[in-house]
């Protein structure tokens, strides 16, 4: 970066927000997936203001810019593709409003998950995204890519509690979206074309969440199984009941024995699978849905059963689910955590292709699904980076067969660059082609996330 637009940014930020050095670059090259591009600066905004005066100063230098939570995601969609500018969010994490008459909160972008979860503390009320990585996880970051989480099951995604933004457009305008209504249908829904845009339409600085009431009571219930199939069958009968748990989640062989040796919470190391339920809401209610979630459980021969009796057994129950994806990383140094999801009715067979296409590629394979909502996540342990090719020679068998069932390539990761290759099996000619147009009518110069999948 020549010294001219290093002070230019520098009279935005203040050389102490200005990073440049290599060492400091390296850092902001990647994110949670494999790839590397090494940024020119870094940027940390304060406020909304900054950032619309950096995109100004970016439409007239013609530099490129990529927006940056806490670079937990596992799709390269932080990772500066080109170069240019990383801005940051980290500074911004302030919340800037709670009303819990009615139930919203106003956030800045880089307000973490699990801070905002424990801010709320107090108020009765709850923020319902959780997902694997909410300890590190942002407000924007998550509003990028319309993130789900353990309790989408339940509650939903992202999307289904955002409404409002401020948004600093790739041409320097700031703009809001969205009331503070639940219901409003006023134009088109801006809120939901941001949602889910992995920062290629522009760059959001706050975020109007919609809080739900805490619920009263929780309880967890772990089950064990000797064959994959008969806890998917379980899965298929809980879901077929009528009962909705707040979560209902699969794990493999693999990923119990990297949770045991890791965090010692006693599972059953020669299981095929667990499969964990989790019940939220009033007492009575709870009490009725776990024995019948039970009773199901029951019919397809758990190897072990167990139910927590306080929130201190519930919280054990959940670490043997939550410490899979970093339990995994001993086996190997790379690790791509894939994404994709199919009808739940269609789990059995396609957690069974997904196994059989590991042993036939030659890679370890450990599994971890949100499986009440079909979303599954096939973590592949490689040696080395150029060993990627295995694994995606296991996605181009596995994408046809998902797509043809009805499914999705990606649930709740994104695109980023880790999918860009997959995208053909999903979208077709006129549908890309729109999507890039309005890309073009946003970013006309390709200034905001530039190397995205619609470039």
């Amino acid at each position: 970066m020549n010294n001219n637009l290093q002070g230019l940014l520098e009279g935005v930020f203040g050389k102490d927000r200005v990073k440049t050095s290599k060492e400091e670059l390296i850092a902001y090259s990647y994110d949670g997936f494999i790839k590397e591009c090494l940024p020119e600066a870094v940027v940390f905004p304060l406020n909304t203001e900054e950032v619309a005066a950096l995109v100004k100063l970016a439409n007239t230098h013609k530099f490129f810019l990529t927006s940056r939570g806490s670079g937990s995601n596992l799709c390269g969609s932080s990772v500066p593709k080109k170069g240019g500018v990383v801005v940051c969010f980290t500074k911004m994490e302030k919340i800037l409003e709670i009303n819990k008459e009615d139930r919203y909160a106003v956030v800045q972008a880089g307000k973490i998950l699990e801070d905002l979860q424990r801010d709320l503390e107090g108020t009765g009320l709850f923020y319902p995204i959780d997902l694997g990585s909410s300890r590190i996880a942002t407000l924007g970051g998550s509003v990028a890519l319309n993130s789900g989480g353990m309790r989408a099951l339940k509650y939903g995604v992202t999307r289904d509690y955002l409404l409002g933004l401020k948004v600093v457009l790739p041409n320097g305008e700031i703009i809001k979206t969205g009331v503070l209504t639940r219901k409003n249908v006023v134009g088109y829904d801006l809120n939901s074309l941001f949602c889910g845009s992995e920062g290629t339409l522009g760059i959001i600085t706050e975020v109007t969440v919609r809080l739900m009431v805490k619920p009263k009571f929780t309880k967890v219930l772990l089950n064990h199984y000797q064959e994959i199939k008969d806890a998917c069958g379980a899965v298929n009968e809980i879901m077929a009941s009528g009962i909705i748990p707040t979560a209902l989640e699969l794990v493999d062989n693999l990923v119990i024995n990297a949770v045991e040796d890791f965090v010692k919470v006693g599972l059953k190391k020669d299981a095929a699978a667990f499969l964990l339920v989790e019940l939220t809401g009033d007492p009575e209610q709870v009490e009725r849905d776990s024995k019948e979630i039970e009773a199901i459980c029951k019919k397809y021969n758990p190897s072990r059963s167990e139910v927590s009796k306080s929130a201190e057994e519930s919280e054990k129950l959940w670490l043997a689910r939550k410490s899979g994806f970093g339990s995994m990383a001993r086996f190997k140094p790379i690790c791509i955590a894939e994404d994709l999801t199919v009808p739940v009715s269609r789990l059995a067979e396609t957690i069974a292709l997904i196994h059989d296409l590991a042993k036939k590629h030659g890679v370890l394979q450990g599994l971890l699904a949100h499986a009440g909502d079909g979303n599954l996540h096939p973590h592949f342990l490689l040696d080395n980076k150029d060993e990627e090719h295995k694994a995606d020679a296991i996605m181009d068998e596995l994408m046809p067969f998902i797509t043809g069932i009805g499914g999705t390539i990606s649930g709740e990761h994104g695109v980023g660059v880790g999918k860009k290759k997959f995208l053909h099996y999903q979208l077709f000619g006129a549908q890309l082609e729109l999507m890039k147009r309005i890309k073009k009518i946003f970013d006309p110069e390709s200034i905001i996330n530039p190397g995205s999948y619609l470039d």
